[in-house]
């Protein structure tokens, strides 16, 4: 008993310990990552966490004639060194010697941020981790001897490429201009489309280790505040270590991650951004990418250009309507093709059968198994044409596909009516405008295939059944995916399959639930 007595009054006296000795480290801890009004103390902290950095620089220097010393620490390549030569150092050594030559004013911290520092960004900072963190992406730090704080400066200067027009969304007719891998001269894109006094750019940081600005755009007198509220809260549960670009974005605010349909839109160009904005929408940039983020979102918009308003209405409708045949053409055709050879062969006309079946003779392979053969082909030749460098890509894809459908044509592995389906198919999916939608549909092609294969048309039938009960079921963020289609709304399918005339377009669509329903045109 009494040795039971001992070990348990061991383990307490241990547990003691070691929570002392948890509660010493974090106090130090704690200690450590405050200022003091030292200042070889404070560098000393910061240059144990940041100088084994070679591009970390730090500065010493005497402020003017006052004998006091300071510090400034900035990184190599994210900071501006003109800026800090002509507005801090000189400011610092140079213009306050000769500005206080008679009398030594107090360095306090209003003295130096509004009337020795020419900078326009100046915060003052009372951690040291924090003092870090900003000293690592561009920001300047000035520590002075005597204060326990730092000064963090504006000056990052980060390379930018100029802005061009957007590569994934050619246009015709449109704004020749897209957005940067730069947040700033994105959010300044989207100012720059006209005088909004409404537009509203909310900024966040997602990321747990390497934090990035995330900014949230709507316009007050027009977006629902619910779903901002809804936005807001989806992008605060992001729980990453790095958010690279805004596709991990998209994947963790979306509805439903198991449905292959995106639920969120990404774009390049700010007009469509714009015009998305004004139907109630909600934008999600962020830094480092040049693709944006447009939630809520419908099929139907999958399937839109921004071109379709600048053009006149019968131009923009004949094209969309085209767009809906090239989605049908790019999803079943293979699978009919399989259908009608392998089940139901009389319900194709006499004279094309007979040619049908003169130049599958020779092939060995049922509809199925020659099918998957082009069409992976295809697959593998549109992947490589993007991997490789662009003067050779295009060129390598069509005449990869030229010579390998002829080859396999000769060699009696497919039929020649099926290179033309193929071909067909391959020509509709590029008629998409959006790229995500388009990799949806090679997909599900291949998933319509099989199903033909197994039960004919009666699969295929099946197929477009469960699809479209899917598609039905799906939402983003709230509002039904085939929104106005399903739910029914007859007054908003003047921009659904056709676009009818502006004059005509004049409210809002019903499903955003907009403060103000009305377009004012």
């Amino acid at each position: 008993m009494k040795m039971k007595r001992w070990k348990s009054k061991m383990r307490k006296t241990g547990e003691s310990t070691d929570e002392n000795e948890s509660k010493q480290k974090s106090a130090s801890r704690d200690s450590i990552n405050q200022f003091t009004d030292d200042l070889t103390i404070n560098l000393e902290v910061i240059r144990k966490e940041i100088s084994h950095n070679w591009d970390v620089h730090f500065r010493d220097f005497i402020i003017g004639r006052t004998g006091i010393q300071a510090c400034i620490i900035f990184v190599e390549g994210l900071s501006d060194k003109d800026l800090i030569d002509k507005h801090i150092m000189t400011s610092l050594m140079v213009d306050f010697s000769a500005e206080y030559q008679q009398e030594q004013p107090c360095l306090s911290n209003q003295f130096i941020k509004n009337q020795v520092l020419s900078i326009s960004n100046v915060e003052e900072v009372h951690s040291i981790k924090e003092v870090t963190s900003k000293v690592l992406t561009g920001s300047t730090a000035l520590l002075i001897d005597g204060l326990s704080h730092a000064f963090i400066l504006g000056t990052t200067k980060l390379k930018t490429r100029t802005i061009e027009e957007p590569v994934s969304e050619a246009l015709v007719r449109g704004p020749r201009v897209g957005f940067t891998e730069s947040l700033s001269d994105n959010t300044s894109l989207l100012r720059g489309n006209g005088d909004i006094e409404n537009l509203s750019l909310v900024k966040f940081q997602v990321g747990k280790r390497s934090k990035k600005d995330l900014v949230v755009a709507y316009i007050n007198e027009i977006v629902d505040p619910e779903l901002v509220e809804e936005v807001e809260k989806r992008i605060k549960k992001i729980d990453l270590d790095h958010v690279p670009e805004s596709g991990y974005v998209e994947q963790l605010i979306e509805d439903n991650y198991l449905s292959p349909f995106p639920q969120v839109q990404n774009t390049e160009r700010p007009d469509r951004v714009m015009a998305a904005l004004m139907e109630g929408r909600v934008a999600i940039l962020l830094d480092g990418t040049p693709f944006a983020l447009i939630a809520p979102v419908t099929f139907s918009m999958m399937l839109q250009s921004p071109e379709d308003y600048y053009e006149r209405w019968i131009p923009g409708t004949f094209i969309r309507f085209l767009r809906y045949i090239a989605v049908v053409l790019a999803l079943f055709t293979p699978a009919v093709y399989i259908a009608f050879i392998s089940f139901h062969p009389g319900m194709i006309p006499t004279k094309l059968a007979i040619s049908i079946i003169g130049t599958k003779s020779g092939v060995p392979f049922p509809a199925l198994i020659e099918a998957l053969f082009m069409e992976v082909a295809i697959e593998i030749l549109r992947e490589a044409g993007l991997r490789l460098p662009k003067p050779i890509g295009p060129a390598m894809g069509i005449v990869g596909g030229l010579i390998i459908g002829e080859a396999a044509v000769q060699a009696g592995i497919v039929s020649p009516i099926l290179v033309i389906v193929v071909a067909l198919t391959a020509i509709s999916s590029f008629s998409i405008p959006q790229y995500s939608v388009g990799i949806t549909l090679r997909i599900l092609r291949f998933a319509a295939m099989l199903c033909a294969a197994i039960l004919g048309l009666y699969g295929v039938v099946l197929f477009f059944l469960f699809m479209m009960s899917h598609l039905v079921k799906l939402k983003s963020f709230g509002v039904p995916y085939m929104s106005p289609a399903v739910p029914y709304r007859l007054s908003e399918w003047k921009d659904l399959m056709v676009r009818m005339p502006l004059m005509m377009m004049k409210r809002r669509p019903k499903m955003m639930h907009t403060k103000d329903p009305l377009r004012k045109g």
